[in-house]
Formats: C-alpha cells, sequence, structure tokens
C-alpha cells in the first residue's frame, strides 16, 4: 500500500480530450468568463446604487451574483491556466481548495435560491406585513446563506484528509469530494455516510421551504382575482427560471458523475459537466436583469452613452 505521502497531486484526465483544440477552447472560456464577470458586476453595482432597489429581495439577488462571480472564479481562471499548461497536474492542497470552493458555491446557491421564495412567499401571502417581517430578518438571512455551507463543508472535509489516496486520475476539468473519495485505499464508509448526510442536510431542507413556499403562493392565486394572479406571476417568474437552470445543471452532473454515459460526444459532456458553474451565473443576472425595469433603464442608458461616444 502507498504511503499517503507518495500522492502529492492528480490527472485532470479530461484535459487530454482538448488538446488539439487547446486554442479555441481557451478563448471560449475567456469569453464566458469575462461575460459572468461584466453581467454580474454590473447587477451588482446597480443594486448597490440604486436606493430603489434596497430592497430584501434584490440584495439576495446581490448576493446571487457575488455567489456566481465565486464559483466561477473557483474554477474558470483553473481551467485557463490548465489550457496554457502541458501538464494537467493539480496539487492535492489546491485539489482541496478547488473542492471546498466548488462545492459551498453549488451549496450556497441552493440556499440563496431557498431564501428568495421565502421572500416571495411572504410578499404575496403577507403584501402588509412583507416590509415589517423581511427588513428584519433578510440580514438573518444572507449571513445564514454564508456561514452554513462554509462551516458545514469545512467538516465534510476533514473526513476526505484523513483519506489515504493511492489512485491519481480525476476524470474531470476540476477536482470534486465525490471523485476524490473514489481515489482512496483507505475504508471510505465513514467518508460516505458524511458525505450522504451532508447531500441530505444541503437539499431537502431547501426543497422543502422551496415547495412550501410555492405551495402557499399557489393556494393564494387559486382564491385571488385575474390581475393579481397575473401579478404574482410576474414577480415569481424570474425565481422560478433561475431555480429550474439550476436544478438543470446539478441533474446533469449527478448524471455525468453516477452514470456512465458513453454515447455523448467528448465536447458536449465537457461543457454539460460545467453547467452548474457556468449558466447560472451567466443566465441569473440576464434573468433578474430583464424583469428589473431599474437595471433595463440603467443598461439602456449605458449602451447609448457608449454609442454616442463612437458616433462622437
Amino acid at each position: 500500500m502507498r504511503n499517503i505521502s507518495e500522492v502529492t497531486s492528480f490527472q485532470l484526465s479530461a484535459y487530454y480530450g482538448m488538446e488539439e483544440l487547446k486554442p479555441m477552447y481557451f478563448c471560449i472560456f475567456l469569453i464566458i468568463y469575462l461575460i459572468i464577470i461584466v453581467e454580474n458586476v454590473f447587477l451588482i453595482r446597480v443594486v448597490y446604487h440604486e436606493k430603489s432597489l434596497h430592497e430584501p429581495m434584490y440584495l439576495l439577488v446581490c448576493n446571487l451574483a457575488v455567489n456566481g462571480l465565486y464559483g466561477s472564479t473557483a474554477l474558470l481562471p483553473a481551467v485557463l491556466r490548465n489550457l496554457l499548461s502541458h501538464s494537467y497536474e493539480i496539487s492535492l492542497p489546491l485539489c482541496l481548495t478547488q473542492i471546498f470552493a466548488v462545492h459551498t458555491y453549488a451549496i450556497t446557491e441552493f440556499i440563496i435560491l431557498a431564501a428568495m421564495s421565502y421572500d416571495r412567499y411572504v410578499a404575496i401571502c403577507y403584501p402588509l406585513l412583507y416590509h415589517a417581517i423581511m427588513s428584519q430578518r433578510v440580514v438573518k438571512l444572507i449571513v445564514f446563506t454564508w456561514l452554513y455551507p462554509f462551516i458545514g463543508f469545512f467538516i465534510v472535509l476533514i473526513f476526505t484528509l484523513r483519506l489515504r489516496f493511492c489512485e491519481r486520475t480525476i476524470e474531470k476539468v476540476y477536482c470534486m469530494n465525490y471523485l476524490l473519495v473514489k481515489l482512496a485505499c483507505t475504508d471510505t464508509s465513514i467518508a460516505n455516510i458524511v458525505g450522504l448526510l451532508s447531500v441530505a442536510l444541503y437539499t431537502f431542507p431547501q426543497l422543502f421551504m422551496i415547495f412550501y413556499s410555492y405551495a402557499h403562493i399557489l393556494r393564494i392565486c387559486v382564491v385571488s382575482f385575474k390581475e393579481s394572479k397575473l401579478k404574482a406571476l410576474r414577480t415569481c417568474t424570474p425565481h422560478i427560471l433561475a431555480i429550474v437552470n439550476y436544478s438543470i445543471g446539478c441533474f446533469i452532473e449527478i448524471a455525468l458523475s453516477r452514470f456512465n454515459i458513453r454515447h455523448l460526444p467528448y465536447q458536449t459532456k465537457l461543457f454539460l459537466s460545467l453547467y452548474f458553474l457556468i449558466f447560472p451565473p451567466i443566465l441569473n443576472p440576464v434573468i433578474y436583469g430583464l424583469s428589473i425595469q431599474l437595471i433595463r433603464v440603467r443598461l439602456f442608458r449605458l449602451f447609448r452613452r457608449k454609442s454616442r461616444q463612437v458616433s462622437q
């Protein structure tokens, strides 16, 4: 049996399938990363400067954008660096750091979406008490949103750190806890149990909050007038789209990680495996930007100013 000190790095084997088109992949991922930065920074800046957007819902939207920047930064700079390199190795400390960042991003995203569903529930079911309720709770929700996944997953990672690793090949372009545990040559039963418990704790409470909130919203809509139904639909549509987008990414990641899907082309599998880290940060600012009038107006002014400068 190898000593743990022998395994100091891991091979990210998915990069070998990208070697023939590395310049193209580098340009694609660089453009994606720049788009994510511009969109999310713009959204945060508008919410920060527009006092009328200093509402609980938009503060949660702002945290969604911050988390999008955090998650994409945990992945894409490393991908770009590896595409410029001839070695696709990652050291054990960097691998563990990437695992922590990627997993806490995913957990935080889901918790923010659950908090936003609660916000919509209060806004639609208790409109007169909305500001009184949410103004007292939004700061607590935001603090919980960031502390809970970071502290909780750190405990999960401690059990991974106790393992001895005999294999070095990770069949992805980034590290994941599940794949790293599979490379261990010691007993992984405790780490697997802790992993399953963490999945339950990070999934079911949030799912309950989302279903509970929308069940009550639906109940209110059934007995409301048509105008109230349309208003509720408009205010919930961006959040529903964000949940669907994130859920698609998680489902794809689970399917690709747990099942051996061989019939898909390599390029398709590559981008699908990165869906939950790329598409939510890209699409969330678009979804909320189009639904918030002040953001649309600010964007229109920006483009009009740029066009005037070009014409001059």
